[in-house]
């Protein structure tokens, strides 16, 4: 864990990242298009939160600083 970083924003971004590299694999296996979108939504929704996530963490290691 970074410094200043609140343990549970990392556990959170961990969490995103897990889950949209799984709805990624979901997507690309998926035999309709419609699964492939739905799988593709959840992976970005869960992208998106990651990054704000990560936006998170640096603003709590910056403000240790």
């Amino acid at each position: 864990m970074a410094a200043g970083e609140d343990p549970t924003t990392q556990e959170l971004r961990s969490r995103q990242a897990r889950v949209e590299a799984e709805e990624r694999r979901h997507a690309d296996r998926s035999v309709t298009g419609e699964e492939t979108e739905e799988h593709s939504r959840r992976a970005d929704k869960a992208g998106y939160l990651r990054e704000r996530l990560e936006e998170r963490a640096e603003a709590e290691r910056d403000a240790e600083e």
